[in-house]
């Protein structure tokens, strides 16, 4: 399985497919702030789909927003929606964040690798008149391995040595006001402006005007107009880690396993002893 799967191919493995008892998994993992994501989801989703709640899904005990939850906690709600050892996963998601990358991320991070986004997600699904079902479906518990593999997860401490060995190219996946400071960060008390060193990408460029991925030729020329190399280390950024995973899954399809900086702005913008730069410009050393 590729990890971007188009809606044709989803439809047809779905048709071969037997209803709970194949190694196929449609989950939806939508998130976005002020919406029921649950209760869109009852509303309409992809026929098999399951709902990965990422709201939940995080360290509720820590006062950042969208932190890693405990390897055993996310086993825990794998096995609940039925994704085990061995499942081949497809992700959408119906959110502006692109929420079905954090997903893939958290995934790989907690070892499941046969992991999939759908490409166009269900705005490309339902525009293509594909079917779609509601209500809540009962899934049978499968075994999910209590793993994690921190190899692309950074830390406040690993991204402060950063900024001094510039081992780690920072690319940063906030609107450009915002990674300039032309615009204030919406959580209280935190700052503005951006890691030093950083790159500015915005997400939404990775992505063409019907909502599908930019690929090959014109992903790449999205990363090197930034002035990323694709050939060295990447760290992802962004507010809460949400769409920094939209950068890593763009880099990724380039061949570059970039890892991402979990707490991002929302812990280094709110922490007041850690340097912050303001203008388009990137300094230090990266």
């Amino acid at each position: 399985m590729d990890t971007l799967v188009s809606t044709e191919w989803l439809a047809n493995a779905l048709e071969t497919s037997v209803p709970g008892a194949g190694d196929l998994r449609v989950v939806d993992a939508t998130y976005a702030e002020g919406r029921d994501a649950a209760a869109d989801y009852a509303a309409a989703h992809i026929p098999g789909a399951v709902f990965m709640n990422l709201a939940e899904l995080r360290d509720t005990d820590s006062d950042l927003p969208n932190m890693l939850p405990s390897p055993a906690k996310f086993a825990s709600r794998m096995q609940s929606l039925g994704l085990g050892d061995g499942s081949r996963i497809v992700l959408y998601d119906s959110s502006p964040w692109r929420t079905a990358a954090r997903a893939w991320w958290m995934l790989r991070t907690f070892g499941a690798h046969n992991v999939a986004i759908l490409d166009g997600g269900l705005a490309k699904w339902q525009a293509e008149g594909r079917e779609t079902e509601s209500g809540k479906r009962a899934v049978r518990h499968r075994h999910f391995t209590i793993w994690a593999d921190n190899k692309a997860v950074r830390t406040k401490d690993q991204m402060t040595a950063n900024l001094s060995s510039g081992a780690e190219q920072v690319v940063d996946a906030r609107s450009a006001a915002r990674f300039t400071g032309a615009e204030a960060d919406p959580r209280p008390g935190t700052a503005s402006g951006h890691i030093p060193g950083s790159k500015s990408l915005p997400y939404a460029t990775l992505f063409n005007a019907d909502g599908t991925w930019k690929t090959g030729d014109a992903l790449r020329s999205a990363f090197e107009g930034a002035g990323i190399d694709l050939a060295r280390p990447i760290v992802t950024t962004c507010g809460s880690g949400i769409t920094a995973a939209v950068l890593a899954f763009g880099a990724h399809l380039l061949g570059n396993e970039a890892a991402l900086y979990d707490g991002s702005w929302s812990e280094w913008g709110g922490d007041p002893s850690t340097p912050k730069a303001m203008g388009a410009k990137a300094t230090g050393t990266q």
